[in-house]
């Protein structure tokens, strides 16, 4: 009976194909680890060890590979580069994923009427309160909204209020709000506004 499996020289699958097996596998834990601390900052309790315990199973396989061959060089070289793209890749896959909430605050002293109406037609709670700053009186602007939609804001200060400061951080947790309403929505416990028309 043939075996449907081709021959492969030891001498080749220890150069080759140990090295990116292992290099493969550190991006995948790498990656998943990356999301699992970004998880765990988030407070997801029911996914981030699931992560953990995928994250790891994967190190051991590769670590193993690394110890049945330890006079191969270019595992430790394979490893190491995994490790540092599989940061980028978790970091990127994060990105995409763009979960949670993002509060926005923006300082600014010009009049701020079109970007808080721009903001409220879209859809998004803000809240306004005077300031007094270095050059004089001015405004601060609060709107707590979904990370996706963080370039959309961006894009709105730029146009309305180009030189305006602001600043974007990450909220773990928040009641309660008023955010733009999605094509599909699914139900949830948060106030909704309206999507401003095109």
């Amino acid at each position: 009976m043939l075996s449907i499996v081709p021959d492969i020289d030891p001498a080749v699958f220890s150069l080759v194909v140990v090295p990116i097996f292992i290099f493969f596998a550190r991006i995948c834990d790498v990656t998943i680890g990356t999301m699992r601390i970004i998880f765990v900052a988030r407070g997801m309790k029911t996914v981030a060890p699931v992560l953990g315990f995928v994250e790891v199973f994967i190190w051991i396989i590769a670590i193993g590979q690394i110890f049945q061959n330890l006079t191969n060089p270019l595992n430790y070289f394979a490893y190491a580069a995994g490790f540092g793209t599989g940061n980028y890749v978790g970091m990127c896959v994060e990105e995409r994923l763009a979960m949670g909430l993002s509060l926005v605050r923006v300082i600014t002293p010009q009049d701020a009427t079109d970007l808080v109406n721009y903001l409220r037609a879209a859809g998004y709670g803000v809240t306004i309160l005077d300031a007094q700053g270095k050059q004089g009186p001015g405004k601060v602007i609060f709107s707590v909204i979904k990370r996706k939609d963080i370039r959309d804001v961006e894009n709105a200060i730029h146009e309305f209020a180009p030189k305006a400061f602001y600043s974007v951080e990450d909220i773990r947790r928040a009641a309660k709000g008023t955010f733009p309403v999605v094509a599909n929505p699914k139900p949830f416990h948060l106030d909704r506004g309206t999507r401003r028309g095109k």
